[in-house]
């Protein structure tokens, strides 16, 4: 019997508000001093090593300096807060429809998981946020030093969870190859698009609403 749910974090439980962040990014550009344009393409260019290894502190001063700037750490520290705002509202931006969803299946007597390829700001919101006393584990790509689909990071939400793979569902939107990473490692899938239609390809059964899982999960 399946009695764990891993989730995915944004266009799955919050909207990833991509236009906000790259709004962000060129204010952030501003703060230290480059130009917004070219700080926004080194943002997006430097994806894979802020998803596994920079904090913010570091993506500012290696991207403003890559854009031939040396940023004041009074510069640096306010445009690393800056960032972290912006995770803060977006984490903490959760419908009360995904809430009552959430508190739904724990009163059902499931345990409640997260695999999320999210960067150092998102993690720390996380914790924070409305979401983070729901949940029984979270696996961060930035902490756990890999992201999805790597099955690491499918293996090592199940252990925290105390299950195995075959004894979970995974609910997700569909970046990253996140569905058929999960499924690679025996996890059955279910796709949500209510944030987003990342991947509509995906054959398997398809969320419209969060609110919907409850009655869509095995028996």
């Amino acid at each position: 019997m399946v009695r764990t749910v891993v989730f995915d974090l944004f266009h799955t439980l919050v909207h990833g508000a991509d236009e906000a962040r790259e709004r962000v990014v060129e204010e952030m550009a501003v703060m230290v001093g480059v130009a917004p344009r070219a700080f926004v393409a080194a943002y997006r260019d430097s994806w894979p090593e802020r998803l596994v290894r920079w904090d913010v502190e570091e993506t500012v001063r290696i991207l403003a300096g890559r854009l031939g700037t040396t940023p004041s750490d009074e510069q640096v520290a306010r445009a690393a807060e800056h960032r972290r705002a912006l995770a803060r509202r977006v984490v903490g931006a959760v419908s009360p429809g995904t809430l009552e969803a959430l508190d739904a299946l724990r009163a059902d007597g499931y345990r409640l998981g997260l695999v999320s390829n999210a960067t150092s700001d998102s993690a720390q919101a996380w914790r924070d946020g409305p979401l983070a006393a729901r949940f029984d584990a979270a696996v961060f790509s930035c902490e756990a030093g890999l992201a999805k689909p790597d099955p690491a990071i499918y293996l090592a939400a199940a252990e925290r969870l105390g299950t195995e793979p075959a004894g979970c569902v995974f609910v997700g939107d569909g970046a990253d190859g996140e569905l058929a990473g999960a499924a690679a490692v025996g996890m059955t899938v279910i796709r949500t698009r209510e944030h987003r239609d990342t991947d509509p390809g995906w054959p398997g059964p398809v969320l419209d609403k969060l609110a919907e899982l409850r009655d869509r999960l095995p028996a």
